[in-house]
């Protein structure tokens, strides 16, 4: 099985305080014990950086860099899949979704991934199943 990591997950797992914290805990020890690939995109390293290094600091981000990127997938976008996300972005017309997640979508879409290990709204909306503990 295939599950897509987002930023609102990885930054759940890092920030002790954070509401989702312990089920985010629990949802990747389900993920780890049924042995599935995670996989995120070069995107939503980068947003995931931005926000941990503003909010936890580089004592959290040398963690997440030591302890959560070594166990996830990368895929790196390409033009085409960013040329897709803008166009979904712009079509969607909505202020509240970023470029990251219309580009996550088509990752998912393309690599026929249905589950999201996310605590963003808009992966639901798209019809992708909630990854759980």
């Amino acid at each position: 099985m295939k599950c897509f990591v987002d930023t609102s997950a990885f930054f759940a797992l890092l920030d002790k305080d954070d509401k989702n914290h312990p089920v985010a805990e629990k949802v990747l020890r389900n993920l780890l014990e049924n042995d599935t690939v995670l996989i995120t995109s070069n995107y939503v390293l980068v947003e995931s950086f931005a926000l941990i290094q503003r909010r936890l600091g580089m004592e959290a981000l040398r963690l997440f860099q030591t302890n959560m990127t070594p166990i996830v997938r990368v895929e790196f976008v390409s033009s085409e899949l960013h040329r897709l996300g803008v166009s979904a972005v712009l079509s969607a017309s909505k202020r509240n979704l970023s470029l990251v997640d219309c580009i996550s979508f088509e990752i998912m879409r393309f690599l026929n991934i249905q589950s999201a290990f996310t605590f963003d709204q808009h992966f639901h909306e798209q019809g992708f199943n909630p990854a759980t503990a």
